[in-house]
């Protein structure tokens, strides 16, 4: 069996349908997470269900139509990735994923589903790879933004759970968009689905019925912590400044929180128009909270693509690339642009003191 090495302490490797009563165990442990997004979860409930949900899968695999594998943390199972649909004749496959709490935070489904991928186009060639998703699982629908992916849409009232009827977000990846440029340095190892296992190494010291579209199959971890624990409280800071804004799914979008991620005095700028448009945290705050729940702008989300953080002692700096899309008076919208943020450490932790961007002009979906 093949063993995929995701950091230090963590594999990826096939689950098969003998390691039921680990599986069990496993989801028995992650239900409370994963239960409203993974189909099969609910039904896994003893040892047949859970060899039936296994044993489905090495069906697929014989087929060359799907495939599982688990991600084990210093030798415990704590989640998984999936191709829930290859269509080799196609060239169009979708991947899913799940975690558990005890996994989070290690970037572990980011890493995995990037192997997925990577070998999707480049053992396979693949030409297209999806990520559907439940459009309030934001945890997901940042997943796969990390992952480099592009919404295509949302397909309304798609499915049915516990008596509600859900959308369905659909995010996509080209082969020739892939690697992102952001993936090129975080990647795991090659992917080979023959390869014999290495030998161990030594740890240091120190959805509805099984896998019916009912989905959402997806249920992330939180962004990765980055090497440098200043890195990830930056990365954390962007990522909240990001959320705030979220109004997908019948979210409510909380701005008030931006008080938070910057010092007092902070300054935010606009310099799309013809003049730059310096603004304090109320003159920011106060319009886009009432645009973004009177209506007027709705569906709305924004994320990052690419991102380079400098830190020099107690001030940072970041660079980034940003796509955002959304509904405004009735009309649906896509757009990119560029970031520009300052940060400082000051008492309390890493804070922002100022920011810049520039929208690049929005494009409307035919």
């Amino acid at each position: 069996m093949f063993t995929v090495p995701l950091d230090d302490h963590a594999r990826l490797r096939p689950l098969e349908p003998w390691q039921a009563p680990e599986f069990l165990e496993h989801i028995d442990r992650a239900r409370p997470l994963v239960d409203p997004w993974i189909p099969w979860a609910s039904l896994t409930t003893d040892l047949a269900s859970a060899a039936s949900t296994l044993q489905r899968y090495a069906d697929l695999a014989s087929s060359d139509s799907g495939r599982i594998f688990g991600i084990w943390l210093d030798g415990v199972l704590v989640g998984g990735v999936m191709f829930t649909r290859f269509d080799a004749s196609s060239g169009v496959c979708e991947i899913g994923c799940w975690l558990e709490e005890a996994g989070q935070g290690r970037g572990l489904v980011t890493r995995a589903c990037r192997a997925l991928i990577d070998w999707a186009f480049t053992e396979r060639g693949m030409s297209r790879v999806e990520w559907w998703v439940a459009a309030g699982n934001t945890r997901s629908i940042a997943s796969a933004r990390r992952l480099g992916m592009s919404r295509d849409g949302v397909l309304r009232q798609r499915y049915p759970h516990r008596g509600v009827r859900h959308d369905s977000e659909v995010w996509s990846v080209l082969a020739q968009e892939w690697p992102p440029e952001e993936a090129r340095s975080l990647a795991p190892g090659p992917l080979r689905m023959s390869e014999p296992e290495p030998a161990p190494e030594a740890e240091p010291m120190s959805e509805s019925a099984p896998e019916s579209k009912s989905e959402p199959t997806h249920e992330p971890e939180p962004e990765p912590a980055s090497a440098s624990g200043d890195q990830a409280e930056i990365d954390r800071l962007m990522d909240r400044f990001m959320a705030s804004f979220t109004n997908t799914g019948g979210r409510r979008p909380d701005l008030e929180v931006i008080r938070e991620l910057f010092v007092p005095e902070g300054q935010i700028v606009s310099n799309t128009g013809d003049v730059p448009v310096v603004m304090d945290l109320d003159a920011f705050v106060q319009p886009r909270q009432k645009m973004l729940t009177d209506g007027t702008l709705t569906e709305f989300s924004e994320w990052e693509v690419s991102r380079r953080t400098e830190i020099f002692g107690s001030v940072a700096h970041r660079f980034s690339e940003y796509r955002k899309s959304g509904v405004r008076d009735g009309a649906r919208f896509e757009g990119r642009g560029h970031k520009t943020t300052q940060f400082l450490r000051t008492p309390a932790g890493w804070r922002m003191s100022s920011m810049a961007w520039e929208d690049e002009p929005a494009r409307h979906p035919e």
